[in-house]
């Protein structure tokens, strides 16, 4: 979908030439903070390809609970901390990308037209998207493109939740809670392919799924809590969950570790920081290991994630595939807790 720059007119406001413009592409954008809504499907110009930058042509993209909130500007902290006050600074929406490289920037090395990647990258709900090099890898080669865009962001935050913040061994018992969504679902496999024996907390309609990921055990809290059979944990992973603090602790063995991953309680400004904070600040005055992180996608953890998905230890998990039209109604069901892995987003 080119665009061609307007015709020279006259001398005249009316008929003076308009401004050239480069190709144009379909995108998701929104002008303001809000609900779904606030979304729309327009022809924005295509991204130009700057010295550092990889320019894809976006195959797929997966959609993760940071679209959402970047989408809500919520809570208010995010704004603070620099995606626009009153407006976003940004337009696009989505992170999580698969595709094919399209070109490069002078300075990029290591990629070349024509590859298959994936990765992370700026505004994926889109025809075209920018990347940074050190933030793609090499495709799996067992995958579609659609089951690789769900990996990049998800993946990512699990494997670091779990190998750098929970340090989890062979033979240690693991509670994931949240363990049907796209954090959760990577979470529950990786730990397993670290030898641990894992338990995932969910829902009724998720049980079946959490256990054919290879759960040892799976908690409905529909029905149950996660301290009724007085087990103990030597990590708990509890990924967007609002469980007081006190209660996560009691699962805990006498050395082990919480990692929050996110959180969806609290009020507007702080969301579910403030739970974060309080654990980190009371870790330092207890035996067991208390905290967050905020994940950081690279070239190297992807690298370590195809290692896993290509010996088959790791499947991503996807609920639908949709069109980019599709996007506001797929971050509708994503915020009200009905989807299962992750959806990706085909344009």
């Amino acid at each position: 979908m080119d665009s061609t720059a307007g015709t020279v007119g006259g001398g005249d406001a009316a008929s003076r030439p308009s401004p050239a413009r480069g190709p144009t592409m379909k995108a998701v954008v929104r002008d303001r903070y809000g609900s779904a809504e606030v979304l729309d499907l327009r022809d924005v110009e295509r991204p130009q390809v700057g010295d550092d930058d990889v320019l894809l042509r976006v195959r797929a993209a997966g959609l993760d609970r940071g679209a959402w909130h970047i989408m809500a500007g919520r809570p208010y902290l995010m704004r603070i901390a620099g995606y626009g006050l009153r407006r976003p600074k940004a337009a696009g929406l989505g992170s999580e990308v698969a595709g094919v490289v399209e070109a490069v920037g002078a300075a990029v090395t290591g990629f070349r037209a024509g590859e298959s990647v994936f990765g992370t990258c700026r505004a994926s709900f889109a025809e075209y998207a920018l990347a940074r090099p050190d933030r793609l890898a090499r495709m799996p080669e067992n995958l579609t493109l659609e089951q690789a865009a769900a990996v990049p962001v998800s993946a990512v935050t699990a494997l670091q939740a779990l190998r750098d913040r929970g340090r989890v061994e062979a033979g240690q018992r693991v509670l994931v809670i949240g363990a049907s969504g796209g954090v959760g679902t990577f979470a529950v496999q990786i730990a397993k392919a670290f030898g641990a024996q894992v338990t995932g907390v969910c829902s009724t309609p998720k049980v079946d799924l959490v256990r054919s990921i290879g759960a040892d055990h799976v908690i409905d809290y529909s029905h149950a809590d996660i301290t009724d059979d007085d087990q103990r944990y030597d990590v708990v992973l509890d990924i967007g969950g609002n469980r007081p603090l006190s209660q996560l602790r009691r699962v805990l063995t006498r050395h082990g570790t919480l990692v929050i991953v996110g959180g969806e309680g609290g009020g507007r400004w702080t969301g579910g920081i403030d739970r974060q904070l309080r654990a980190m600040a009371l870790s330092p005055f207890v035996r067991q290991r208390l905290g967050t992180f905020i994940a950081n996608e690279s070239s190297a953890d992807l690298d370590v994630l195809r290692a896993l998905i290509e010996t088959g230890a790791v499947t991503p998990v996807i609920d639908r595939v949709v069109a980019l039209q599709q996007v506001p109604d797929a971050i509708r069901d994503l915020a009200a807790g009905r989807v299962r892995g992750k959806i990706v987003v085909a344009p």
